[in-house]
């Protein structure tokens, strides 16, 4: 326990109220279900966890808010999630879990109250295999002789165009079974996010900073600046993984997997995927010893380029729950952020970074992955902000970007389309989300 935090939970006697959390990592299900038994056992509050699927969060949320027992706690990822669960949003400006943040900013503020509270900070880019990347660093033609040398696109295209072509040298000399650069980059409901949002977000990004605007709250109009980087990025990815283009959206696709098992050198993805490679359970044969970071260079600014630092992970408490319920959600996350057992499976079994004043010694984070951003951070890289944060009616954007993208990748569409799906997509939802 941390010293001069007075966090007794109640005795099972004592006890009142209960907790519904509505996780929105589901990499993290089984450490929240563990986590929540331990609670229950410890104060007797009944605690039951409900993971969404991947990239289905804001339907299963709304299914279960029209529900009677509706969750206590749930994720809004920004402010515009703030404005549709405005009246089910309780005001956390006097809670602990707001009291111990380190940094106030890390907050959601809608309709002049805290709507939610970041429980962690993430970043995202390019998750590469070092064992793998170092043995080809080190044969005879390679074009980088470290991984250091990869520090901007061109010589990233360079490296994976070489590392594809190669593949049965580097797996004779190396005794692996790579079959691409690339991990497939899935266009299904469970991946298509790290492109439509997560890659996305650099374009965005680097656009809202030329235009002077707020990196994470975006402008009501576009113009695609940097649109053509995305596709020089998404036609790096797609021309060097072993995936048939065709099937992309067909979801038989698993990149982590893929990358886990050392099928590829590079796979885009966040920091949150710690876990999967530290959990045996999976059988996969990287492990965090194994694994790093670099940006995704898209290009733009790359000699200055950190990793994408942010968040979309708010807690909310259910302002329409009972009385007893709220205090019980309450109660629960203050626990979850002094507690041993709370802060041992958010650092150390999630692998997250925690926001809270009560993460040091022993339970800062052992995120490999994470401490990659902060390395960049340290050698004056600039992190690159979740300008995708901004995205107005973000499923409905998405998904006109996503099909566009798909159309291209399959051979049925232009560019073009994919373009309109950005510039004209964000005007038209921004007109749809913004109307008085």
């Amino acid at each position: 326990m941390v010293a001069g935090l007075a966090v007794v939970p109640a005795s099972a006697e004592e006890a009142t109220g209960s907790v519904y959390y509505l996780n929105f990592k589901p990499e993290a299900d089984q450490a929240w279900q563990d986590l929540a038994a331990v609670y229950t056992e410890q104060t007797g509050v009944p605690v039951t966890v409900l993971t969404a699927a991947e990239g289905q969060y804001n339907t299963t949320l709304q299914a279960e808010m029209a529900k009677s027992e509706a969750p206590t706690i749930f994720n809004v990822g920004n402010r515009d999630a703030a404005a549709t669960w405005d009246n089910y949003t309780y005001d956390l400006k006097d809670s602990e879990i707001y009291n111990h943040l380190t940094d106030k900013s890390l907050v959601i503020n809608y309709n002049d109250k805290v709507a939610g509270v970041a429980n962690c900070y993430e970043c995202y880019g390019l998750i590469y295999n070092k064992t793998i990347l170092e043995g080809y660093c080190g044969m005879e033609g390679a074009v980088v002789s470290s991984i250091d040398e990869i520090n901007s696109f061109e010589t990233l295209k360079a490296v994976a165009e070489d590392i594809t072509a190669r593949v049965d040298e580097i797996n004779e000399a190396l005794g692996t079974d790579l079959t691409g650069a690339f991990a497939s980059a899935g266009l299904d409901g469970g991946s298509s996010w790290r492109f439509s949002g997560h890659l996305a977000g650099l374009a965005l990004y680097y656009e809202f900073k030329d235009d002077g605007c707020d990196l994470t709250a975006g402008e009501a109009t576009i113009d695609g600046t940097y649109v053509e980087n995305f596709k020089n990025v998404w036609d790096l990815y797609t021309s060097n993984s072993s995936a048939d283009p065709k099937t992309l959206a067909s979801g038989a696709l698993n990149a982590e997997a893929e990358f886990g098992m050392g099928e590829a050198v590079f796979y885009q993805n966040g920091d949150w995927e710690y876990s999967a490679f530290t959990n045996e359970e999976n059988g996969y044969l990287v492990g965090a010893d194994e694994i790093g970071m670099m940006p995704i260079y898209f290009g733009v600014d790359d000699a200055n380029e950190g990793l994408a630092v942010g968040t979309e992970n708010y807690w909310a408490v259910n302002s329409q729950a009972s009385e007893e319920n709220i205090k019980a959600s309450l109660d629960f996350l203050n626990w979850v952020i002094t507690s041993d057992e709370g802060r041992d499976t958010m650092t150390h079994k999630i692998g997250l970074t925690a926001p809270f004043d009560t993460f040091t010694d022993d339970f800062a984070t052992a995120n490999v992955l994470a401490q990659a951003a902060n390395e960049l951070a340290s050698a004056g890289k600039t992190s690159v902000a979740w300008s995708f944060n901004a995205t107005p009616n973000v499923d409905d954007w998405r998904a006109g970007v996503v099909s566009a993208l798909t159309a291209y990748s399959d051979g049925s569409g232009e560019w073009d389309a994919v373009t309109s799906a950005f510039v004209d997509g964000w005007a038209d939802q921004w007109a749809l989300a913004h109307e008085e």
